[in-house]
């Protein structure tokens, strides 16, 4: 089983992984990140990444004034740095984005633990139902973000959930036996 709560799994992974790993150990990304508890989330880590794919790095803040200001310190040298505050399921968000070689990178940050994020949920979700299915609905995956949705609609679209697809995603695992891939 994967633990997903370090990057150390990546240098092991597929080409885009091994990249992945040594760009955010090479800018110490995760490292400057530590006090808000960073996690690696979204395609890259379950292997269902297109070309363009980005890092997903969700971050919990408890004052969102010093997490804004960590981040701009650290990364707007950058190439495209840009922060903004959004609200997300009614929950305040930081947003900043940048690139580092030939990865964009996506740092997101709430007030609520990384590992209760919805997009941690969901990326454990999507992990363990590309195990319970074989190859080739992880490859209709891979063809339908190709051809421009989302993950988590995709999911949705393969597997005949209906209504909202990062909701219906939760309630998915709930209602099936999954694997366990902690």
């Amino acid at each position: 089983m994967i633990d997903f709560t370090t990057i150390a799994y990546l240098k092991n992974g597929n080409q885009k992984q091994k990249q992945a790993f040594e760009v955010l150990t090479r800018y110490k990304v995760l490292e400057n990140l530590a006090e808000f508890d960073p996690l690696l989330t979204g395609t890259i880590p379950i292997d269902i990444a297109i070309d363009g794919s980005d890092l997903d790095i969700i971050c919990c803040w408890k004052n969102k004034a010093d997490f804004i200001k960590k981040v701009t310190s650290v990364f707007q040298e950058h190439s495209g740095f840009s922060i903004k505050e959004i609200e997300i399921d009614a929950q305040e968000s930081i947003v900043a984005v940048f690139k580092l070689d030939e990865f964009e990178i996506e740092i997101f940050g709430q007030s609520i633990p990384t590992q209760n994020q919805n997009a941690y949920k969901h990326m454990l979700i999507e992990d363990r139902i590309l195990r319970s299915k074989d190859e080739n609905f992880r490859l209709e995956i891979i063809k339908l973000k190709q051809k421009g949705y989302k993950t988590e609609p995709a999911f949705a679209l393969l597997l005949g959930l209906k209504g909202d697809p990062y909701q219906e995603l939760l309630s998915f695992e709930a209602q099936n036996s999954l694997p366990d891939t902690r």
